[in-house]
């Protein structure tokens, strides 16, 4: 994946937007997760604004897109991490800075053994660092997905959280912090809509080539901007190009970050031009899920909402995926963690809840209870009941609401929305 894939602006509305992006008539709301969420042109979704939390803490935080270092001026982040630094496991980072950390690790001599438990050398997921938890690739609940996208939150992706509200999914969404400092509505509209969402650095670099201040300083700010502008500290994470080892997993597990893999890759980063690569890695798993390859335990797949192409690709894969799965579900739902943040009061369904048909669980309190001291990742509870069914057959991608809560919006929008998202999905895999 390149780096400037991230940066490249959603050009294919261009070609259609007559028909699914209708410039508005009247000036924009651009001060509400309502407002923005109400855009239909991802050219004027895409357009940067003004957020006044963001703009007055830009001294509080590293550069957009560069590889984040602790702060001078942050005593919070200089105490914690000399807080945790003698727990680090004496690890040095992999190859040479400048070209591993985008990924070439040319020419770096590695233990063929896997001492560090590297995922980027052997796909290890399982430390061998005491107090350091495995790495989460799939979920224990029998037949069921555990759904979720990268890379976001991507400035135009009205369309596609339309389209998941309209069928009443979420998901859990891995946020890189440097997206969130530049779209902060658009980072909102995840817990309004009752998704979960987990960090994804804040530069999204491969993260075993960096220092260990550096490692702790990506995720730290990406747990500070997703604080500030949603309200919520996330207790997830997944590394970029899955590149982790028992250093980096030893540092977010002390800063309460579960390291969450995966298990099948839909490469559907490579883009449009290996489409046929990208459909045939979805059809891989949705035939493993008919062949009941998942029947005592679950899986995850790796899927993003980076560009227009990988969100069409969801929508066009769909309905297949919640047929051949009997439950999609965020990842947190399938492991049974009902306290996704620091703060109390967000709390996910259960899974025997969410398979049940309560996809929300109403705030119970204010967001400003724990403080972002936790010293360990949450615990991951096993299948509900071994079944994977709870004594239920309503299907996880119900469309029946049994609570609103955080997640209550403007519903308004859904129809007309899902409808576009579907029509955009079918233009793009034709181009």
């Amino acid at each position: 994946m390149h780096f400037l894939s991230f940066l490249a602006p959603p050009l294919s509305c261009l070609f259609i937007s007559a028909i699914v992006c209708p410039h508005p008539t009247s000036a924009q709301d651009r001060t509400t997760e309502q407002g923005e969420a109400e855009i239909t042109d991802p050219t004027a979704e895409c357009a940067p604004y003004q957020y006044p939390p963001v703009d007055n803490a830009q001294g509080n935080f590293p550069p957009s897109w560069t590889v984040a270092t602790i702060l001078s001026n942050d005593s919070d982040a200089q105490a914690r991490y000399q807080s945790i630094e003698g727990s680090i496991p004496k690890i040095p980072p992999k190859g040479r800075k400048a070209d591993s950390a985008n990924g070439n690790f040319g020419g770096f001599k590695y233990d063929p053994n896997d001492p560090d438990c590297w995922w980027t050398y052997s796909m290890c997921t399982t430390p061998n660092v005491s107090g350091v938890p495995d790495d989460i690739a799939a979920v224990p609940e029998p037949n069921t997905l555990g759904y979720g996208f990268d890379d976001g939150p991507n400035c135009s992706h009205n369309a596609f959280y339309d389209y998941l509200q309209s069928n009443d999914q979420k998901a859990t969404m891995f946020y890189i912090g440097s997206n969130v400092q530049q779209f902060p509505l658009e980072a909102q509209r995840a817990l309004a809509d009752g998704h979960q969402i987990c960090v994804h650095t804040w530069s999204h670099h491969y993260m075993t080539a960096l220092t260990n201040d550096e490692a702790f300083a990506e995720l730290w700010y990406s747990m500070q901007i997703i604080k500030l502008v949603v309200g919520v500290t996330p207790t997830c994470w997944r590394p970029p190009y899955g590149d982790v080892d028992n250093r980096i997993r030893a540092i977010a597990n002390a800063l309460g970050l579960m390291t969450i893999m995966w298990q099948s890759d839909s490469e559907d980063w490579l883009g449009i031009e290996s489409v046929t690569k990208v459909n045939n890695n979805y059809m891989n798993l949705i035939n493993a899920a008919q062949n009941g390859t998942f029947s005592t335990s679950g899986t995850i797949m790796l899927t993003h909402e980076l560009t227009n192409f990988t969100m069409s690709e969801a929508v066009n894969f769909y309905d297949q995926l919640a047929s051949a799965f009997s439950y999609l579900v965020p990842v947190g739902v399938a492991l049974n963690v009902t306290a996704p943040y620091v703060e109390d009061g967000y709390t996910l369904p259960s899974f025997a809840q969410y398979i049940g048909g309560m996809h929300v669980v109403s705030p119970t309190a204010s967001s400003s209870g724990s403080s972002s001291s936790s010293t360990s990742a949450p615990s991951v509870g096993g299948s509900s009941d071994g079944s994977g069914t709870s004594g239920s057959t309503t299907t996880g991608n119900s469309t029946s609401t049994s609570q609103n809560g955080a997640a209550k919006v403007s519903l308004k929008r859904v129809g007309s929305f899902a409808s576009a998202a579907v029509l955009v999905a079918g233009i793009l895999f034709m181009l």
